[in-house]
C-alpha cells in the first residue's frame, strides 16, 4: 500500500530549529554540527520510496540563520506492487542573510522503479546555497529504474536556475550515449550560490571560472552569483570525489 507524507523543517537564527516535524519515512533528527550552522540528519525510517509513494520534505531557513541538511545513508527508489510511480517533492525556502547547505546522500534508482523527483529553491537575494545532487542508476549488477528529476531555483523571484533529467528505460531515447551518460552509471551536481561572487574581492573579485574537475566534471559559472559542478562517473566514489573537488573550490567550510 502506498503512503503520503510530508516532513517539515524550520530553522531560526541562534542554532534554534523551532519546527522539526518527521513522517513516514522521513526521520528527522538533530545531530552535532561543526561551526556555525544547525545540524538535520535525514534518516530512513522504512523502505522508500516505493511505487505510488508520495513524499515531501520542507526545509525553511527563516533570515539570518544557517542550516546544514544531510542523511544517515542513501536513498533508494524501489518498485511498487502495482508498478504506479512514486513522487518525491522538496522544496527549500532561505531568507535573507540565511545560508543552506543541503547535502544528502545519493538517491539510487533500483530496476524496476519509477520514481518523479522535483526540488523547488526559493531564495532572498543575499541567501547562500549550496546543494548537491547524486544519482546512481542502479544498484551493484542491475539495470535502472526510471529516474525524472527537476531542479528550479529562484533568487530574489526571478529564475536562477531550472533544469529537468531523465534517465532510464522510461526516459527519452539517448540518455545512456555519448552525449549524455556515455555508459556511466553514476551522474550528479552541485549548486553553489553566493552573493559573494558578485563582490569585488570575494573569489578573485569575479564568479570562478570554467574548469576540468578531472576527466568526467566540469564547474561553470552561471548568470547571477551561482556555479554549477556536473559530473558523470562510472561508480558513486568516483562521482563524490568529483563533486567534493568542486566543492572545496566554490564553498568550502
Amino acid at each position: 500500500m502506498s503512503l503520503r507524507a510530508t516532513a517539515r523543517i524550520v530553522a531560526a537564527p541562534g542554532g534554534s530549529l523551532p519546527v522539526l516535524e518527521s513522517a513516514g519515512p522521513l526521520a528527522l533528527r538533530r545531530t552535532r554540527a561543526s561551526g556555525p550552522y544547525a545540524r538535520v540528519t535525514v534518516v530512513g525510517a522504512m523502505s522508500a520510496p516505493l511505487g505510488g509513494d508520495r513524499l515531501l520534505l520542507e526545509a525553511e531557513v527563516r533570515d539570518g540563520a544557517r542550516l546544514l541538511v544531510d542523511s544517515a545513508a542513501a536513498t533508494v527508489a524501489l518498485p511498487g506492487v502495482d508498478g504506479a510511480p512514486a513522487t518525491y517533492d522538496i522544496a527549500l525556502t532561505v531568507g535573507a542573510g540565511a545560508e543552506l547547505r543541503w547535502l544528502p546522500e545519493q538517491l539510487v534508482s533500483a530496476e524496476g522503479s519509477e520514481l518523479r523527483m522535483r526540488t523547488t529553491v526559493e531564495l532572498a537575494a543575499d541567501a547562500r546555497l549550496v546543494l548537491r545532487e547524486e544519482q546512481i542508476l542502479g544498484r551493484y549488477g542491475e539495470r535502472p529504474g526510471t529516474l525524472t528529476s527537476r531542479l528550479t531555483v529562484r533568487r530574489a523571484g526571478r529564475p536562477l536556475f531550472d533544469q529537468e533529467l531523465a534517465h532510464g528505460p522510461g526516459a527519452p531515447g539517448g540518455w545512456d550515449g555519448p552525449a549524455v551518460l556515455g555508459g556511466h552509471r553514476a551522474t550528479g551536481q552541485l549548486l553553489v550560490v553566493d552573493p559573494d561572487f558578485e563582490q569585488e574581492g570575494a573569489n578573485g573579485g569575479k564568479q570562478p571560472t570554467p574548469r576540468l574537475l578531472g576527466e568526467h566534471a566540469v564547474l561553470v559559472p552561471l548568470a547571477g552569483p551561482a556555479a554549477l559542478v556536473t559530473a558523470v562517473a562510472p561508480d558513486a566514489l568516483a562521482l563524490r570525489r568529483a563533486l567534493d573537488e568542486g566543492l572545496e573550490l566554490l564553498a568550502p567550510r
